[in-house]
């Protein structure tokens, strides 16, 4: 075969064809498992912040890109877990907050992230002085920015906008809780 611009631009044509037709293959066969994994990572999430519970309601709140979930046993109310995301250093950190009736932060579970391994990925470790510094108190009671813009959460070291990107979202899970 002689090499021409032609015949060139027929095998880069032809091996773009190919490899695209692979790759959107891979993606209509892993879709369908991935939305499944994500849900059920949503729905651990919110058995993770929130006390023991008999039934959830779901309420997405279109606007703000946020899903509340209220829980209640025995037909009483006993925490709302929220899903709520703000922007990190490396794009969106996305938290699973739980709060009780009162307005008591109980735990933060953090959904998905792309933050710098071992720095801001801190924030899904137990533990983490993130967590630390705002589970068990009550939302109204704290300032929800990290200690360096005045607030009471104590960021991660060397990882200030991922600290900010956390507390963000949990002040914006408490303003839609109120």
């Amino acid at each position: 075969m002689k090499s021409t611009l032609f015949n060139m631009v027929a095998v880069l044509f032809t091996i773009t064809l190919i490899a695209s037709a692979g790759v959107g293959a891979v993606n209509m066969i892993t879709e369908e498992p991935i939305a499944a994994a994500k849900s059920a990572a949503e729905q651990e999430a919110v058995k993770n912040v929130l006390p023991e519970f008999d039934a959830v309601e779901a309420t997405q709140i279109d606007s703000l890109a946020v899903v509340v979930n209220k829980a209640t046993k025995g037909g009483e109310v006993v925490g709302y877990a929220i899903k709520c995301e703000a922007n990190g250093f490396s794009g969106a950190v996305k938290l699973m907050v739980g709060f009780d009736t009162k307005g008591t932060i109980l735990n933060v579970n953090v959904l998905e992230q792309a933050e710098t391994p071992g720095l801001g990925a801190k924030m899904t470790e137990e533990g983490n002085p993130l967590l630390a510094s705002i589970q068990g108190k009550e939302a109204p009671k704290v300032k929800l920015t990290v200690k360096k813009d005045g607030g009471d959460v104590d960021a991660l070291t060397a990882a200030t906008i991922s600290s900010r990107a956390y507390a963000e979202a949990v002040a914006r899970a408490y303003s839609v809780f109120k």
